[in-house]
Order: structure tokens, then sequence, then C-alpha cells
């Protein structure tokens, strides 16, 4: 068994980090008899001066993941959740703040949401839904999404969403495309758009001394702009439609410098019925789960510089 502090050749760690992944934190707020749900998933990955522990197992510089899992569940009591990018600003600076060995953290935090369960009104025979305010349903539509990093200086976050499937049914066209000879599909001037939205988008904020935004009007106006882009565009290709989507947020939201979107086009195909004596008068779809076209691109302030990773998987 090998135990030396390094090893005998030359070979070099590279960059490396550690933490506790997916730390599931359900935060209730009790306002009398009004209850507020924040459900998180926290990921925390720190890195640093921590050589040693590859080199020769030392576990001195090395806060225990477990640790960090705690740290998690106790600053949900202690700070409450505000927003999901406010609980992981905490969280990354009291890692890099508390630990000397630890130069950068980076908290990455899914956000399900709930909402109210709509009740008896209070002329009814049951409880009235003026009484009941504890009782809600996890909305199905998008995840949302955000990524704080912290060097002791400067911030980076990357906030967004996934899961969020959009279906325009007309105003949608696809024709005047490349044709070689393995090209079939027909021309279409009247078409459904469907995509499920994955997004990302970056903040200017990088500094303390900067006003910080309000995370949680952000999200709320991110997302109507977005959706809003995605209703009024006429659609001559869904690259158009993603760049006017993200478009509409730089110029809306002077806070975020950078939008990239990764939008698999969600096809509907037109069923032939003419076997069945039936014209298909764009009324009746085949939606196809795969193979799908994957539509990616980033979206920048002018004279801005893209950080958002390519690859949305890595982020």
């Amino acid at each position: 068994m090998t135990v030396n502090s390094r090893p005998g050749r030359p070979v070099l760690l590279g960059q490396n980090q550690y933490g506790k992944a997916e730390n599931r934190v359900v935060r209730i707020t009790r306002d009398g008899a009004t209850h507020h749900i924040k459900d998180l998933n926290v990921s925390v990955a720190l890195s640093g001066d921590m050589d040693e522990v590859h080199y020769s197992g030392s576990n001195a510089n090395v806060l225990p993941t477990d640790t960090t899992k705690n740290t998690v569940f106790a600053f949900a009591k202690e700070h409450g959740i505000e927003s999901a990018e406010q609980f992981g600003i905490h969280l990354a600076r009291h890692f890099v703040t508390s630990q000397e060995p630890i130069h950068r953290a980076r908290i990455r935090i899914e956000e399900y949401a709930w909402e109210r369960i709509e009740t008896s009104d209070a002329t009814s025979q049951f409880i009235g839904a003026d009484e009941v305010k504890h009782s809600f349903v996890r909305k199905g539509q998008e995840t949302r999404l955000t990524q704080i990093t912290y060097d002791g200086e400067k911030w980076e976050v990357i906030s967004g969403l996934k899961d969020l499937v959009v279906m325009n049914s007309t105003n949608s066209e696809f024709w005047g495309y490349v044709k070689d000879k393995y090209t079939t599909l027909k021309e279409a001037y009247d078409r459904i758009l469907a995509t499920e939205v994955s997004g990302r988008w970056r903040f200017n904020w990088t500094d303390d001394d900067a006003r910080m935004p309000h995370w949680e009007k952000s999200y709320e106006q991110v997302k109507k702009h977005m959706l809003q882009a995605f209703a009024e565009t006429y659609s001559l290709s869904l690259q158009q439609t993603l760049y006017q989507m993200g478009a509409r947020i730089i110029n809306h939201r002077s806070e975020i410098d950078e939008v990239r979107f990764s939008l698999p086009n969600k096809h509907h195909f037109l069923v032939d019925l003419e076997p069945f004596g039936l014209k298909n008068d764009n009324e009746v779809y085949y939606a196809a789960d795969r193979p799908y076209g994957l539509i990616e691109a980033t979206i920048l302030r002018e004279g801005s510089e893209a950080r958002i990773p390519a690859d949305l998987t890595n982020l």
C-alpha cells in the first residue's frame, strides 16, 4: 500500500473539488395559520489547498462533507430561505470565509415550486378556504435552478430553469432549407412548435459593494419575458424563437448580461389519415419523443463576455 506523500513520478494533481451533493432541505415558514414552503436540492462543492489529502491522505485541511450537509440544514433555520440565490450566497460566503484552506465555493440549487390547494368556499359544508392555508400541491411546470460561485472576492450567479414545456399550435413555419439526396422532410407553412426549455442566465452582480438584484422578482420577470417572446414570435425557425426569447430578457432585465438556451424541438408530425378517407387539416398530430432537433445558443448584452458553459449538463 502506497502511503508516501507524493508519487515518485512527474504526475500532478489537477482541478479538484469536494462536498456533499443533493441535500434535500424543505423549509416551512409559519406565519400564523398561513404557511410558506421552500423546497430545495442543494449541492456544495469546495476547492482550495487540498493537495495533501490527495497525495498522502492527510485530512488536515478537509472540512467533512457531513459538516457541509449539516451547515445546509442549520442555515435553513438560522437564515431562512428568502430565495435560492440568497441562500446559496449565505452558504458560499460561510465556507470561504470560515475555513482558511477553502478558496472557492460553488453552490448549486434546484428549487421545486409548490402552490396552495384551492379549497371549498366558506359557504360549503366543508372547511372554508379562509381556514385552510397549509395545504399545497407540487407545481408541474419547471424546476428552478441557480449556481453561486464565490472566491472570497468576486461572485458569479447563474440562474435558470429546466423542464418547462411550451407549445405554439400555429404561427410557425419551416421552409427554404438546404435539400440534398437524403432530404425527405416536407416544407411546412403551418406547424406546431414545441420545446422543453432549459435555460440559464448570468447576472452582472459580482461585487458585495454593488446593489444586489431582487432574486425572486428577477426570476418571475425573466420567465414572463421568455414566455411572452415564445408566444408572440411568428417563427420561421426554432433558432429565431430562441434568439427572441434571449433578446427579450436582455432588453428588459438590466441585471442580466448573458442568456443560454438548450431547446429540443418536440416534433409533432401530421398523421396521414387519407387511408381512412379522412382529410387531416392540421388537426391530428403524432408527438415524437426522439430523435429530436436540438437547438442551442447564447445571447449576450453588447460588450459582455460569454461565461455560461456551452454544455448545460455541466452546470
